[in-house]
């Protein structure tokens, strides 16, 4: 992720996972703190202050959308080979080819 990436915001822990706003990365990608930390829930013991394994990006709010719910994604071929929508992924955060970011926004536009 870069400084001015468009990104949609994705609720994944709910009972209706899905799209709900589009927001922008507004700070390069920076360590996670809580991961060297033993008291945090989010310690890693494998990470290092020489190689972490977990960054922090801000975002900002651009603007919120409907909801666009994953079951509905999931109804459209032309978002088949979306990353997030892949049996077996656990990370909400992926990549989201150009193809499939103009598609979504028509999606949201309907």
């Amino acid at each position: 992720m870069c400084v001015g990436d468009r990104t949609f915001f994705y609720h994944s822990c709910c009972a209706d996972p899905g799209i709900t706003g589009i927001a922008e990365i507004s700070t390069p990608a920076y360590p996670d703190v809580t991961q060297f930390d033993p008291q945090s829930r989010y310690y890693d013991p494998k990470a290092t202050h020489d190689n972490p394994r977990w960054y922090n990006v801000e975002i900002t709010f651009k603007e919120k959308t409907r909801l666009l719910p994953i079951r509905e994604l999931r109804q459209y071929q032309e978002l088949s080979r979306m990353r997030v929508l892949q049996t077996g992924n656990r990370l909400s955060i992926t990549p989201v080819d150009p193809y499939e970011w103009h598609f979504i926004l028509q999606l949201l536009k309907a």
